[in-house]
C-alpha cells in the first residue's frame, strides 16, 4: 500500500494573490506500481489545493530522492528547482523520480515511452486524485516525452490526466520518438505548450513548434506561450540556458499556473 516515508520541515511561502504566508508541507511518498516496484516522489502540499501537478524532469530523470527528501541529482532542472513556485500558486506538486528498479544509470533513458512507465505514472495519478483533485502532467525537455506518452496512452480513460503542459518540448529526436511523432490526435484534454523563442537546443527548435500545435487539433483547448528574456549559460540543452528559463522562473511558472487554474 501507499505510504509516506518522512515529513520534512514545513516551509513558508506567500500564496499567489495573497499577503499572508501559508505552510506548504513536503513529504516523501512511495506508491507500489508493478510487482516488486515502487514509484517515489516528493509531494508539496499547500493549504486547500484545487489541482495537482505531476512534474517530470528532463535528462535521465534520476533524482534519487532520499528518505529525508534530499535529491541526489537533477536539482537544477527547471521544474525541479521551481517546485516551490508551483506550490506557491496553490497547486499540489508531485515531483517524480525514476522508479525503484531504475535507480542506476541510465535511469529513465530508454524507459520514458514504455508500458512500464505508464503503469508507474498511472499509480501516481491515482494517488494524487485520492482527494478528488484534477491532475495535470507537466514535463520539460525529455520530461515532455514522459508526460505526452503517458497522456496519450491513458487518453479516453478515467485513469488519464485532466490536462497536459509541455515546456521546452522535444521536437526532433534521431534516437527516439519526438513528441510530435506521438499519437497526439488522441488528446482531447487541455494542452499548454511553453517554449522559449531562443531555445538553442538542437532537439527543441522553436521553428518546429507550429508542427506540434497542429498535431494537437483534437485538444479541447490549446495554447502556445512563447517566452523571451532570461539568461543563457552553458550547454544550450541544459537547465541554465534559455532551454531552462534561467532567470525568469517566477514569470514562467506564474503563467503556467494561471493557465492551469483557469482550465
Amino acid at each position: 500500500m501507499m505510504r509516506r516515508l518522512m515529513m520534512l520541515a514545513a516551509c513558508a511561502f506567500a500564496l499567489h494573490g495573497g499577503d499572508t504566508a501559508a505552510q506548504v508541507t513536503t513529504t516523501v511518498v512511495d506508491v507500489p506500481t508493478r510487482p516488486g516496484v515502487t514509484q517515489r516522489f516528493l509531494y508539496l502540499a499547500p493549504p486547500h489545493p484545487q489541482k495537482a501537478v505531476i512534474l517530470f524532469a528532463g535528462g535521465q530523470g534520476g533524482l534519487r530522492i532520499g528518505d529525508d527528501g534530499r535529491l541526489g541529482g537533477g536539482s537544477g532542472n527547471f521544474l525541479v528547482r521551481s517546485r516551490e513556485l508551483f506550490a506557491s500558486h496553490g497547486l499540489a506538486v508531485l515531483v517524480v523520480d525514476a522508479p525503484s528498479d531504475r535507480q542506476q544509470p541510465p535511469f529513465l533513458a530508454g524507459f520514458r515511452q514504455t508500458p512500464e512507465h505508464v503503469t508507474d505514472i498511472r499509480a501516481v495519478i491515482a494517488w494524487a486524485r485520492r482527494s478528488g483533485l484534477p491532475v495535470w502532467l507537466v514535463g520539460t525537455s525529455r520530461g515532455t516525452q514522459s508526460a505526452a506518452h503517458v497522456a496519450v496512452a491513458l487518453a479516453g480513460t478515467d485513469a488519464g490526466p485532466d490536462g497536459l503542459v509541455l515546456t521546452s518540448t522535444i521536437l526532433t529526436d534521431r534516437h527516439g520518438r519526438a513528441v510530435p511523432e506521438m499519437a497526439l490526435q488522441r488528446l482531447t484534454i487541455p494542452v499548454l505548450v511553453v517554449h522559449h523563442e531562443h531555445d538553442g537546443c538542437r532537439l527543441c527548435p522553436y521553428s518546429a513548434v507550429p508542427q506540434l500545435m497542429d498535431r494537437l487539433a483534437a485538444a479541447r483547448t490549446k495554447e502556445l506561450i512563447s517566452i523571451d528574456g532570461g539568461a543563457s549559460r552553458g550547454d544550450p540543452c541544459q537547465a541554465f540556458a534559455y532551454h531552462g528559463y534561467n532567470g525568469i522562473e517566477q514569470q514562467v511558472v506564474a503563467r503556467i499556473a494561471d493557465w492551469i487554474n483557469a482550465h
